[in-house]
């Protein structure tokens, strides 16, 4: 049997971080530890690692752990950052970028990180170009692989973060979804649950480079992760 790839995960916090937790029970293929700054509860009958410590901290717990995958879900609101856009960016860029940094330095070879779809650096969208510009100064840092996440809107009960219209997208999806045929197909939404499952789909995976996974790329590593535990079945 062969050693458990040993996961990192940033942004346990939020929704693609806590269901990542929640997918990796029972799961023997990983060895998880997640990195805060303010404690959470486990998912029940978790066999993982919660590590808590101020952000300046963070590469030190890199480094102790050794992972051999970093997984990125770190990123704020415009509501909780006061509408400010430096206070945004504090967060969505400058954060992300340093865990990225760290990774680099201390050898980590596999990074992910959950962007956004339509991340852009000519969007008009703060959100998106900020998620723009972290894409590309990713991609110059040249990880053994990097893989971008690029869903739309997902799914998912957040806990102690109201988004109201976001809510109302959730309920709307999928009718709307429908209608997204095409080229459009990539706005299309995706549960949080599918997501974490191609979040450790990708994390298995070993081929070098970098690749930027949208709608539908999502859904093909959602079904090899699938399969591969299937067969094990």
């Amino acid at each position: 049997m062969s050693e458990p790839v040993k996961l990192a995960l940033f942004g346990s916090t939020g929704l693609v971080g806590r269901t990542t937790m929640q997918e990796l029970v029972g799961k023997t293929d990983f060895r998880l530890t997640a990195v805060a700054r303010r404690e959470i509860p486990l998912p029940p009958g978790a066999r993982m690692e919660m590590r808590l410590a101020p952000t300046e901290l963070w590469p030190e717990v890199i480094e102790t752990v050794r992972p051999d995958v970093l997984v990125c879900a770190l990123g704020t609101t415009w509501r909780k950052a006061g509408r400010d856009p430096e206070a945004f960016r504090a967060v969505d860029h400058k954060l992300v970028m340093d865990v990225a940094q760290a990774a680099k330095a201390l050898g980590v070879p596999h990074f992910i990180f959950v962007s956004s779809i339509g991340a852009s650096l000519a969007s008009k969208t703060l959100y998106l170009q900020v998620k723009g510009e972290v894409e590309i100064a990713l991609g110059k840092l040249h990880f053994k692989r990097l893989d971008i996440l690029r869903p739309g809107l997902i799914r998912g009960s957040r806990q102690d973060d109201l988004r109201p219209a976001e809510g109302l997208g959730r309920i709307a999806s999928p009718l709307a979804d429908l209608f997204l045929q095409g080229k459009n197909r990539r706005y299309r939404s995706i549960s949080a649950h599918k997501l974490a499952e191609a979040i450790l789909g990708l994390a298995l995976e070993r081929a070098g480079g970098k690749f930027i996974h949208e709608h539908d790329a999502l859904l093909r590593a959602v079904h090899r992760y699938e399969q591969r535990y299937e067969m094990e079945a």
